[in-house]
């Protein structure tokens, strides 16, 4: 059962919750590293400005090109929930393996604390918080309640998938496990 994120573009208002409820949560520090971010999208001139949010995270892929790139299979996909997890103790660092991880992802997922020889992190899906039974961080947080998580399959069922989204494109060689409900231009 492959578990998955929702997103409902059109209820994003861009707080950013959702990304420092991640940042809390697994004691990432002050900085560029994002395990969750907000990427704000502005098209058109005024008056016919179209504006949205995307949230940019690890989704999971089916087919997660990160694991493949990384020369010593420090990133693994678990079999039961298709959660895509890094071992950080293992992982070469930023300046062995240049990066190959990050370079490889379409979503930019992968990331690295600042600093020579950092050592790769991304997010969890919030793993641990999943196997007590609780919600991922970030869309307990989301007061907006523009996130979900759950079965991908049941994600599917229940929501309607845009597929592509204004600061999104589904890439088919990953195959992201992300439904997405995009806004529209008016």
């Amino acid at each position: 059962m492959q578990q998955g994120f929702y997103f409902d573009q059109t209820r994003c208002t861009g707080c950013g919750a959702c990304q420092d409820a991640c940042k809390d949560w697994n004691d990432v520090q002050a900085g560029p590293e994002k395990w969750m971010r907000i990427i704000y999208n502005e098209e058109g001139d005024y008056p016919n400005i179209f504006v949205s949010n995307m949230i940019g995270t690890c989704f999971h892929c089916a087919e997660p090109v990160c694991a493949m790139a990384c020369p010593i299979s420090a990133i693994s996909k678990r079999v039961e929930d298709g959660i895509v997890l890094v071992n950080s103790e293992a992982c070469l660092g930023n300046k062995e393996c240049d990066e190959k991880c990050l370079k490889a992802c379409p979503y930019d997922a992968p990331q690295f604390p600042p600093g020579e020889g950092a050592k790769m992190r991304k997010c969890t899906l919030c793993a641990d918080r999943i196997e007590e039974g609780k919600l991922p961080v970030c869309i307990e947080s989301c007061p907006d309640r523009a996130l979900a998580s759950g079965s991908l399959d049941v994600l599917k069922a229940k929501y309607v998938d845009s597929g592509n989204a204004p600061g999104f494109k589904y890439s088919k060689r990953t195959k992201p496990a992300v439904v997405i409900k995009a806004k529209q231009k008016r």
